[in-house]
């Protein structure tokens, strides 16, 4: 029988096992030829654990207090505890067979990685290994990469780890690592199924106490840790997830609540996060959770201490220019070449000072042309081949009016008439005419940031309008801006405000014109970081990567076609609520929202986002961006022909379908399988009913019923945390590190809204200074830009979408090729991206310094490079 001690389920126990990176290919699961034969004699097999070592176990090993005791077990050759697993139960009792155990030593170190050997006599009759139990005899936790079982006929069994094993002195229970084979729940050999689901009991948990940094449990709760009532009244947030404020569950840590406020929790210095979760500890130290902490703990402190005023804008835009030739000057931290060693690319070292310089790259679309902010044409390009693709949609109402209560908000008419427009477009056709010819387009931010202005405007130092952007298609597949138009609602005894802004051939108009662009390119920035980028990817995720270790067993065949691009969320998404953002944090305090950014992204949610328009041609197809045409390329004929990120990313999503329809139909080749896949239906129903409670009864969820609708929700998800975030955060820097491109904060309002005399008369004298005072300040603008830097950055242990086979398929000749065809189309995208970046006749991707669109490119070099798709949120 299996040790008794498996049978008493604990919050820290068993997890699931993962892999990653390139797995031999020569490195087959062929167990059951070398031991279902061995009925008339035992079988020699010899175990290697491979150990990664972390900063973290090294320091223990050096200086910790049982780190003697530890010696003492090494040189006794006791380091861990192996127990093989049959598959299958004794044919004879019906229970699981004796385990054969056996320590394993240590014989060789490479580098990081420590190997320990452990050697077996396996009994006739044994069968097939299923699983390894692994007890950790040091009093310190270790990373386990993998355990390889050679076998006498040289084949080789794989169980993939990558975990941290507890100490058995804390915690007596023996860790669970299933071999690469995966099996259905309804396939699950006899010997494991057992083990299979005591494992998703420890990962699931009770729901109750404090979370521990050890714990490897998954559990939801509200986003309720965002403020901190306790430390002050102003830094109190309302709590996000349930009916006044809907979004997204995060995971479970446990913490007490505030004494202030009984529905917050309390903040800490750290977030909890299941611990293999927890991936900066293993990884190198350019990894992008590590870097990103460096600057938010360490490098803004220091900026905050050289910017004292934080309110002081750019007093030139030469001065603007100096953050990528002079530089800032920084006090040095405690720790010499502390910056230099985590973000040489950030900070130089000024030789014989007492200063740190903070010196940024220049972006590289300010390096091909330093005055493409200015021009309409670039505005309008990025709409379509920018960091924000997913707001631009096709006008299908006219004339444009506010749904929003105009007892409230005032009168909804838009002042974008007809005669405007007509005006505008130099009378080449009518309004109804653009219409009917899908001329017309729009970034409309205007009912849902309109709720929103009156209180940000209390805050000091911001402002907000709501905004439209009407724009028109030429017949260049080019758009040209047509019309801004702000409003601002009732405020106090003041009626509604509203102002249209055109392109003008006077000094005034023109001024006027750039800074109304300024104001919505605010609007776009806040809109992009907080609902396109923090919350269609990284928070919408989250449920997805909770529900699948509840209820997906590792070794499902769903579990490890996901794992992969669901690696690094979790550590990122606490990192993010711990100093992003969180009251007071940095979106607070350089975004136009202010403190109700977080809840803008709720209300976004809610109105919003639904997971069967996730998908990228479901997208495309609700902005009226597509319409479906069976005889078209991809089934979808666009509206915009030459739209950058359409055009690569449909592409990108056929190969991501082709994978997982070729994996999908393997394991379930009969439509049945689907819908009595009790793992599968759980996961999906909890993702629903507990990751989305709050749109849990919408009728729009995909129901499991069939494997297309199967590949469809799965392509969905690897869509979102691959290509979608892709598109939207590796050209940050590029796009957001100039920040006159992208403003992330309008600071004043329009010079023609209730103006003083003295206020419109210095705008007139120096309309610059209007808008160098509109821009961000100096604080908030190189906070921003040192954060895109990082978020912008590739570590060298990227890992790229399709590009590194997991073990559990490359021991499957079936998979194993679906995949190396799903690497050959990502290698066809690239050049096709590459030949597209080269016709002068897609002018929204190639021009006079205009900078080729790249960022659905599937592979890249280390750095901010603005290519690279990387397999998950990583970052």
């Amino acid at each position: 029988m299996i040790n008794s001690q498996l049978q008493r389920p604990t919050s820290s126990s068993l997890i699931h096992a993962t892999s990653i990176g390139v797995a031999p290919l020569a490195v087959m699961n062929t167990a059951t030829s070398s031991l279902a034969q061995n009925n008339n004699a035992a079988v020699k097999v010899k175990a290697v654990v491979t150990v990664k070592l972390t900063a973290g176990s090294i320091l223990s090993n050096l200086i910790g207090f049982t780190a003697p005791l530890d010696i003492i077990t090494d040189l006794l050759g006791k380091t861990f505890l192996l127990e093989l697993v049959s598959a299958e139960l004794d044919p004879i009792t019906g229970l699981e067979k004796k385990t054969i155990q056996g320590y394993a030593h240590k014989v060789s170190k490479i580098d990081d990685e420590v190997m320990y050997e452990s050697s077996f006599s396996v009994p006739a009759g044994f069968g097939e290994v299923g699983a390894v139990l692994f007890e950790n005899e040091h009093h310190e936790e270790l990373y386990v990469k993998t355990i390889h079982l050679h076998f006498p006929d040289a084949s080789v069994v794989t169980i993939p780890c990558d975990s941290w094993a507890h100490s058995k002195h804390v915690n007596p229970d023996k860790r669970i690592f299933f071999t690469s084979k995966s099996y259905l729940p309804s396939e699950t050999p006899s010997g494991l199924k057992r083990l299979r689901e005591l494992e998703l009991q420890y990962l699931r948990g009770n729901g109750h106490g404090e979370r521990q940094t050890s714990d490897r449990i998954y559990d939801y709760d509200t986003y309720n840790d965002l403020g901190n009532p306790d430390s002050e009244v102003e830094l109190a947030r309302p709590v996000l997830g349930g009916k006044e404020h809907p979004y997204p569950r995060r995971c479970r840590t446990g913490r007490p609540r505030t004494k202030k406020d009984p529905l917050s929790e309390e903040r800490s210095s750290s977030v909890y996060v299941p611990r293999d979760e927890a991936f900066a500890e293993v990884k190198q130290l350019t990894f992008a959770a590590k870097t990103l902490k460096s600057v938010l703990h360490a490098l803004l402190p220091q900026l905050e201490m050289s910017l004292v005023n934080p309110n002081l804008g750019f007093p030139y835009f030469t001065a603007i220019d100096s953050l990528f030739n002079e530089g800032v000057t920084m006090p040095k931290p405690k720790t010499s070449g502390f910056f230099q060693s985590i973000i040489p690319r950030l900070v130089k070292a000024i030789s014989d000072s007492q200063d740190d310089l903070l010196l940024f790259e220049t972006p590289e679309i300010i390096d091909r042309d330093k005055f493409s902010w200015f021009r309409d044409e670039e505005f309008s390009r990025q709409t379509l081949a920018g960091l924000n693709p997913f707001s631009i949609e096709l006008v299908t109402e006219w004339p444009l009016k506010s749904k929003l209560d105009p007892k409230i908000y005032g009168p909804p008419e838009s002042l974008i008439t007809t005669e405007l427009v007509e005006e505008e477009i130099r009378g080449c056709m009518t309004v109804k005419e653009a219409l009917k010819r899908k001329k017309m387009f729009i970034l409309d931010y205007h009912d849902l940031l309109m709720p929103y202005v009156n209180k940000v405007r209390e805050i000091e130092g911001t402002t907000l309008y709501g905004s439209r952007t009407l724009f028109f298609l030429t017949n260049e597949d080019t758009l040209r801006p047509v019309a801004i138009e702000l409003t601002r609602p009732p405020l106090g005894d003041k009626p509604q405000w509203k102002q249209v802004f055109t392109p003008t051939w006077d000094a005034t108009g023109c001024w006027l014109w750039r800074l109304a662009k300024a104001h919505v390119c605010a609007h776009d920035a806040g809109y992009h970081q907080l609902v396109i980028h923090w919350l269609r990817t990284h928070c919408c995720t989250e449920p997805y990567i909770i529900a699948a270790n509840r209820q997906l067993s590792a070794m499902h065949p769903i579990y490890r076609l996901l794992l992969p691009h669901f690696r690094y969320t979790m550590e990122i998404n606490a990192l993010a609520r711990e100093s992003l953002i969180n009251a007071g944090g940095i979106i607070e305090t350089t975004f136009s929202p202010a403190k109700y950014s977080i809840e803008f992204s709720s209300a976004a949610y809610d109105k919003f986002w639904r997971f069967d328009m996730e998908a990228l041609p479901a997208d495309l197809i609700r902005r009226g961006m597509a319409i479906e045409d069976p005889t078209a390329e991809h089934g979808l004929k666009l509206t915009i022909e030459d739209y950058p990120f359409a055009n690569d990313g449909l592409i990108l999503w056929d190969a991501i379908k082709g994978w997982v329809s070729d994996y999908v139909n393997h394991y379930y080749p009969d439509p049945a399988l689907v819908e009595n896949d009790q793992e599968l239906q759980a996961w999906w129903t909890e993702v629903r009913t507990k990751g989305h409670a709050d749109k849990k009864d919408e009728p729009w969820w995909p129901v499991l019923k069939t494997p297309e609708i199967l590949i469809h929700v799965v392509t969905t998800i690897i869509w979102v945390t691959a290509g979608h975030h892709a598109a939207v955060n590796f050209g940050q820097y590029m796009y957001g590190g100039y920040f006159p491109n992208r403003p992330t904060i309008a600071r004043t309002n329009m010079p023609t809204e209730d103006p003083s005399d003295e206020f419109f008369n210095n705008f007139l004298k120096k309309p610059e200074s209007a808008l160098l005072m509109c821009f961000p300040s100096q604080i908030q603008a190189t906070k921003v830009m040192a954060v895109l830097d990082v978020l912008s950055n590739h570590s060298p242990d990227e890992e790229y979408l399709g590009e590194n086979m997991e073990s559990s398929w490359a021991e499957n000749p079936v998979i194993k090729s679906a995949f190396e065809r799903f690497n050959g189309n990502l290698k066809k995208l690239e050049g096709i991206i590459d030949e597209r970046n080269t016709n002068i006749k897609l002018k929204n991707r190639v021009g006079a310094g205009v900078v080729p669109y790249e960022l659905l490119k599937p592979f890249s070099k280390p750095g901010v490079t603005g290519m690279g798709v990387p397999n998950s949120i990583s970052i």
